[in-house]
């Protein structure tokens, strides 16, 4: 008996029941999971140029400079933005096939309706003159193409300073209130590299048009200025030979040719011989 009564104190109690916990109760019953997805890791420099190269603004990622004072119309990128599709600045920025044509139709035009009829109507004899009037109207539209090449390098060149700048002066309500904002790191450095990537060959292409543009106005000039002086010199020198009869020196006062010209003012006078 006393056996049997020390192996049951021996014996390992079995365990408690698990009180399973009502889940009815608890609001958080099931864990919650986020989904996950694949973070992109884009570089928003290059996300921002590529965008505006394309002419398509509103896939722009959020700029840096959300607390710029500067206002939106006149922050650089907007700037430049404005000037890359506004007309005829845009044309500095296409192909460069596109970009000649443009400028040749332009002074073609030009040339062909406003400076050939004006050269035609003021000269003395148009039909005995065909050199003069085709130099005169292509230096009409060299001109005129000139003009606008000035204009579209001015505007680029204003907005690639602002770009490569390191401070932003902007104005918040007028002329009078002008203020300066540095640029933060990010934005200097995107700024930076669309000024270097994007308006640097654009100005460069402007710069080597101008040259050109120079020497052909100059190559149209000389020559019709050269016709003028040598029509000048003959009609000069035939009505001095055939009127006043007399050697004459133009604009040195002579007493023969001014008798031969005004008789009646030398009356009474005797000839010097």
């Amino acid at each position: 008996m006393a056996t049997t009564t020390l192996f049951l104190q021996l014996s390992p109690k079995p365990p408690p029941p698990a009180i399973a916990a009502p889940t009815s109760t608890l609001p958080f019953s099931k864990p919650r999971f986020l989904p996950l997805h694949p973070i992109k890791q884009t570089n928003p420099i290059t996300k921002t140029v590529s965008s505006y190269k394309k002419g398509n603004g509103s896939n722009t990622p959020p700029l840096p400079e959300t607390e710029c004072p500067v206002p939106l119309e006149q922050q650089p990128i907007n700037e430049y933005q404005s000037l890359s599709t506004s007309f005829p600045f845009n044309w500095a920025s296409e192909d460069f096939v596109e970009y000649c044509s443009r400028l040749f139709v332009t002074g073609a035009s030009f040339a062909l309706f406003v400076g050939l009829p004006v050269a035609w109507f003021g000269s003395v004899g148009p039909k005995s003159e065909p050199v003069k009037l085709v130099l005169a109207a292509a230096s009409s539209g060299i001109l005129v193409v000139t003009i606008a090449v000035l204009r579209m390098y001015l505007g680029w060149a204003y907005v690639g300073n602002r770009l490569l700048s390191a401070t932003v002066e902007y104005e918040e309500t007028g002329w009078y209130d002008g203020e300066i904002w540095v640029k933060t790191a990010e934005v200097l450095a995107r700024d930076r590299l669309l000024g270097s990537f994007s308006v640097k060959p654009v100005l460069r292409r402007l710069k080597y048009t101008l040259v050109t543009l120079a020497v052909s106005l100059l190559v149209c000039v000389l020559p019709l200025v050269n016709v003028d002086q040598g029509q000048g010199g003959q009609e000069g020198s035939y009505m001095t030979s055939k009127e006043a009869g007399v050697r004459a020196i133009p604009g040195v006062y002579n007493d023969d040719s001014a008798r031969s010209f005004e008789p009646d003012a030398f009356c009474g006078e005797p000839v010097l011989p």
